[in-house]
C-alpha cells in the first residue's frame, strides 16, 4: 500500500511477527505529510501470500527488494519493528545501495534460544495463532496500558489471531536461525535504534548490541513502552523517526 506525498522521499515500513501493516496506523498521519509511505505485510501475514517450504531472513529481505523493484524505487528509508527490524538490517547489510536511512525498533540481531521459536511454531501449526494471541499481546504492551485500553487489546489480539498458521510458524523458524551479529559492521547508513524500556521480548540490551555494532548508530529508550512501542508511545516515537529520517 502506497500513500502520502508523491513528491516526497520514500519510507518503507516493515511489520512485526504476528501483525500486519495496520500496526503502523499511529505513525501514518505524520509520515504521510512528509514522505511517500509504503506499508506491506510480511509473507504469510495480513494480505500477503502464505509461504510454502522454509523461510529465511534472506527470503524476507528478497521480498523487500522485489517490492521496491516492482514499484520502481531505487532507494528508500527502511523502518522495521521486531521481525521487520531484522529484515531491514539484512537488507541494509546485503543491499546498501537501496537504503538511505534506517530505523530499527524493538528488534535484535539474534534471539536465542532457537527452541523457543521452534516450539512456538509447532504450537501455532497445531492450534492456530489464536492460541497465542492473548499471551503475545500481553508482551506487546505494558499491563497498565492494556488495562486502560481494552479496545486496543482486542484489536491487536484479533490481528495476531488472524495470522495464517504457516505464515506465523515459518517466520518463527526464520527467527530461530537468525544471527546477524557479524554483519552489523556492514551497515553503513545512518541508523536509529528504538526500544521500549519495558520490552521483555527484545529488551534494551538487544538494541545496545546493535548500536555497538553499527558505526554511528544511536539508541533511544522509551519509558512506559513494551514491544509494540510505536503503538503505545507514538507521541514520542513518531517525532523521533521523522527527526532521524529528515536529518541532513
Amino acid at each position: 500500500m502506497v500513500t502520502g506525498r508523491t513528491d516526497g522521499p520514500t519510507v518503507l515500513l516493515s511489520n512485526s511477527l504476528g501483525s500486519d501493516r495496520r500496526m503502523w496506523d499511529a505513525q501514518l498521519p505524520d509520515l504521510e505529510q512528509r514522505f511517500r509511505v509504503i506499508r506491506y505485510d510480511t509473507r504469510g501475514h495480513g494480505a500477503s501470500p502464505v509461504p510454502t517450504g522454509t523461510t529465511t531472513i534472506d527470503d524476507l529481505a528478497d521480498d523487500v527488494i522485489a517490492l521496491l523493484d516492482r514499484l520502481g524505487i531505487a532507494d528508500c528509508h527502511l523502518v522495521g519493528l521486531s521481525l521487520g527490524g531484522m529484515t531491514a538490517m539484512r537488507v541494509a547489510m546485503r543491499n546498501p545501495e537501496r537504503v538511505d536511512r534506517l530505523v530499527l525498533l524493538c528488534t535484535a540481531a539474534q534471539l536465542p534460544p532457537a527452541t523457543g521459536w521452534t516450539d512456538r511454531a509447532a504450537t501455532v501449526r497445531e492450534h492456530g495463532a489464536s492460541a497465542i494471541a492473548e499471551a503475545v499481546v500481553g508482551r506487546w504492551f505494558t499491563a497498565p496500558y492494556l488495562e486502560a485500553e481494552p479496545e486496543q487489546r482486542r484489536h491487536f489480539e484479533e490481528m495476531v489471531a488472524a495470522t495464517s498458521r504457516e505464515g506465523y510458524a515459518a517466520c518463527c523458524e526464520a527467527i530461530a536461525e537468525l544471527d546477524l551479529r557479524e554483519g552489523l559492521s556492514a551497515i553503513k547508513v545512518p541508523t536509529l535504534a528504538i526500544v521500549g524500556a519495558d520490552d521483555l521480548a527484545t529488551p534494551p540490551s538487544r538494541l545496545e548490541q546493535i548500536v555497538a555494532g553499527v558505526d554511528g548508530a544511536r539508541l533511544l529508550v522509551v519509558p512506559e513502552a513494551a514491544h509494540l512501542a510505536n503503538a503505545q508511545q507514538p507521541q514520542v516515537i513518531t517525532p523521533a523517526i521523522i527527526e532521524h529520517l529528515e536529518a541532513t
